[in-house]
């Protein structure tokens, strides 16, 4: 009996810290793509399918599970650096992203669903979509996903396709009419329009498609990736992956395929039962491929920064004009205004110009207000020219405070009206002090041209993200707009320095 009890303490003292030196199970993923994958419950715990099926796997694995949030695009390049062991977040297989990133057996068949407003009548199937005449529907989808793919395999020019990062902020727009639909995966549309929390939205035709969710590994961690497949297989056979998806409503016909695919060598099977109709196919890319986007996407940055800092100028110039000669009751609330614009991100200046609107109409008594709600490039361009009109109106009020009081003071004396000697004397002087730093904040702007991808608008950086998923362009691609960034931003350089010359203080008159 002793010397069993001692055996026993053995055995415990020498698998206890084997037990406890065992690695957690990092897995990458994105909550703010929201549910049904991984998402905040209003306790603030993590939950979701992808939330369970991690628990799942580390108890298979006998790993605790540790979630690594990171934007859903960039998931991949964060495995490459090591810092999480898989990727599990709704990531397609395909044939270039398996090469690059090595997948499991799938854990979950997708297909693409159409959603469009209840009161839609004209966009009701797949074939209506692409049958719009002269105004072409406005799409929405999630940025490098087999939806986009499949659109523009399908549809090509005939539809325009809108970009985001997140589900709900295209079911939004679709519910305000924004745009004509959306397409999602089919277990955001279970979630959020089956289920009715978008009671403004429904799915119309048949499902197309079909894909597979698969989990990315590292290159050569074959030893991680087998015991994954095997713990797949087995939530498969035991119908624990059916409980799961059931309690989500995910579970459908299409999961019956997972029982096969688990079981046949992969990815060989892939390619003979693969997405149908070209709905996630992920063919290489090189940057001669989009060269036509990339001038596209330059040209948006332009447009961007030229049609936004004249405006940023002209407000620049007003709110210095009465932050030093403007009475108390006016240079109060303008102190305020360039404080706050100047406090507060750029990017959060955009949310609020374009969806704070839409909002607010939601409540009763303020529907009026969502129909001032702007479109996108309204909302680009008042957004960049607010945001740094705080900054211009610094630099005019600093140049307008450099001119000596006495001019002012000697052209009221010739007569001049207070009006008049402002607009012929003073700003005159004080537009000739600032050139350096107007002229800095436009390259500068260029740059923040960029935050606009995040309301759907496809200049350089967005360009960038909507291809980076290719791993073949990577690094091209990122060359590439650098030096178009640099390029456009250069003779601006030059123009401000010859300005300067030319027409600074000190300079010819």
């Amino acid at each position: 009996m002793t010397r069993g009890l001692f055996a026993v303490v053995v055995c415990a003292l020498a698998a206890g810290p084997a037990a406890a030196q065992a690695p957690p199970l990092r897995w990458g993923g994105d909550k703010n793509g929201g549910a049904p994958y991984i998402f905040e419950d209003a306790d603030g715990k993590l939950v979701g399918f992808e939330v369970e099926f991690a628990a799942y796997l580390g108890k298979e694995l006998g790993r605790e599970p540790v979630f690594v949030q990171n934007t859903w695009d960039n998931l991949p390049l964060s495995l490459a650096r090591g810092e999480h062991d898989i990727v599990l977040n709704g990531y397609e297989y395909s044939a270039e992203r398996h090469a690059e990133t090595p997948t499991t057996v799938p854990y979950y068949v997708y297909s693409l669903r159409l959603i469009v407003p209840t009161d839609e009548d004209k966009v009701l199937s797949w074939a209506e979509l692409g049958r719009q005449g002269k105004k072409r529907p406005t799409v929405g989808v999630l940025r490098g996903t087999a939806s986009e793919r499949y659109l523009e395999n399908r549809y090509g020019d005939t539809i325009d396709l809108i970009r985001s990062e997140t589900v709900t902020e295209m079911l939004d727009e679709v519910q305000a009419k924004k745009f004509t639909a959306t397409v999602q995966d089919a277990p955001a549309a279970s979630y959020y329009v089956s289920q009715g929390r978008f009671p403004g939205l429904k799915v119309v035709d048949d499902p197309v498609g079909y894909g597979y969710y698969v989990i990315l590994t590292k290159p050569g961690d074959d030893a991680l990736r087998e015991r994954l497949n095997e713990a797949i297989r087995k939530g498969i056979r035991t119908g624990t992956l059916r409980e799961l998806y059931q309690k989500y409503h995910l579970w459908n016909a299409a999961q019956q395929r997972l029982s096969y695919l688990s079981e046949q060598p992969w990815p060989a099977v892939a390619d003979e039962l693969s997405v149908e109709e070209g709905g996630g196919v992920m063919v290489a890319k090189r940057l001669r491929d989009i060269l036509d986007k990339l001038a596209l996407a330059a040209g948006t940055t332009l447009l961007l920064a030229f049609a936004s800092f004249p405006l940023a100028m002209l407000l620049g110039v007003l709110v210095a004009l009465g932050r030093v000669y403007g009475p108390g009751w006016v240079r109060v609330p303008l102190g305020v205004y360039v404080e706050v614009l100047r406090g507060t991100p750029l990017l959060l200046q955009l949310f609020v110009i374009y969806y704070l609107p839409t909002q607010l109409g939601r409540i009763e008594g303020l529907e009026w207000i969502g129909s001032l709600a702007p479109g996108i490039w309204t909302a680009a361009i008042l957004g960049l020219a607010v945001n740094y009109s705080a900054a211009e109106a610094e630099n005019y009020r600093a140049g307008l405070l450099a001119v000596p009081r006495g001019q002012l003071e000697a052209a009221l004396a010739l007569g001049m009206t207070p009006a008049v000697a402002v607009r012929r004397v003073v700003l005159p002087q004080a537009f000739r002090i600032v050139i350096p730093p107007v002229t800095n904040d436009f390259i500068a702007l260029f740059k923040d041209t960029a935050v606009c991808s995040t309301i759907m608008i496809v200049e350089l950086t967005g360009l960038y993200y909507q291809f980076k998923i290719y791993p073949s362009l990577v690094l091209e691609l990122a060359v590439a707009v650098g030096l178009l960034y640099l390029l456009m931003s250069y003779p601006m350089a030059v123009l401000a320095r010859w300005a300067e010359t030319k027409f600074g203080h000190g300079g010819t008159r």
